[in-house]
């Protein structure tokens, strides 16, 4: 029902797998088929997540699971009421999102396109490719699965837009910037010359629908490995690792872009977010950076 009817994405999928394995296997600890289950024993299923340690984010998003598959037995008509109704989420303090400053990006992207100019023989084309995914994160926004996933078509005739397809198969717009279409020009270049210095030699090249192609079962550049890839140039940077990931680099983007004015519906839109109360969460975060400005630096604040 979730592929066929939501059209959610492969990794929502595995997630609902994971957790609703987990709440199977309470089931059966409790010797009571899953479907059969009531309000009560699921409330001790949060006892038992509660028990182990995981943390209020993890709980919440198991009873989501499990609220979905017992209103989907419902609606099919196969309960005839729906234990996990009169169950409340577990409460949680609403956490920032991590990001940088626009001075952290710029010396990040400094490096990366140093990183890029710098290297030579079989880290080269690498390095360029670094370079080229860390300008369209900071440029575009995306996701990190929209982003290693992007076919090797995916600009528009002018260069200046982009069609990205993000959850539920939605699609959107989202503008390029110069500093991006010359990285993934300048990427292209190499990768079409490595596939032509390999043709040469009589081996195969990398001959993918992917902008980021790989020789993985997946035949395009992993979530993990970009995530690997962008902390040892934090390393170089001589930024806390910690601090860096694809996400967080989304986080910027749409903060900086509010930070100047954008409108939160345009954002909204360049984000890909089914619901504007999502993307109100960067409102937040400018007005916390507000208050520690205040606090740091008025006279009277002390």
């Amino acid at each position: 029902m979730l592929s066929a009817e939501r059209g959610a994405a492969q990794n929502t999928l595995e997630a609902y797998q994971r957790d609703l394995d987990h709440f199977s296997a309470y089931a059966v600890a409790a010797k009571t088929p899953m479907r059969d289950l009531g309000t009560q024993q699921i409330r001790d299923y949060l006892g038992v997540l509660c028990d182990e340690g995981l943390a209020v984010s993890s709980r919440s998003r198991k009873l989501s699971a499990v609220r979905q598959f017992y209103r989907f037995l419902f609606i099919e008509g196969l309960r005839k009421d729906d234990p996990a109704s009169e169950i409340s989420a577990p409460k949680k303090a609403r956490l920032l999102p991590k990001t940088l400053s626009v001075e952290e990006v710029d010396h990040l992207l400094f490096i990366a396109a140093c990183e890029a100019k710098n290297a030579k023989g079989r880290k080269q084309l690498p390095a360029i490719r670094l370079q080229c995914l860390l300008e369209l994160l900071y440029a575009t926004g995306l996701r990190v699965s929209e982003l290693v996933t992007l076919p090797r078509n995916f600009m528009r005739a002018d260069h200046r837009m982009i069609t990205v397809k993000g959850k539920g198969g939605r699609e959107r717009m989202v503008p390029l910037n110069g500093a991006a279409r010359d990285a993934i020009k300048n990427y292209l270049e190499h990768l079409d010359a490595k596939a032509k210095r390999a043709k040469t030699k009589g081996k195969a090249g990398h001959n993918s629908r992917f902008l980021f192609p790989s020789t993985g079962v997946d035949g395009h550049l992993t979530r993990q490995r970009l995530v690997q890839e962008l902390k040892g140039l934090a390393v170089i940077a001589g930024l806390q690792p910690k601090n860096i990931s694809p996400h967080v680099l989304r986080h910027a983007f749409a903060s900086h872009l509010l930070e100047r004015g954008a409108d939160l519906r345009a954002v909204q839109q360049l984000l890909g977010h089914a619901d504007i109360s999502t993307t109100q969460i960067y409102t937040h975060v400018l007005d916390e950076r507000l208050r520690q400005l205040v606090n740091d630096h008025h006279p009277l604040a002390q």
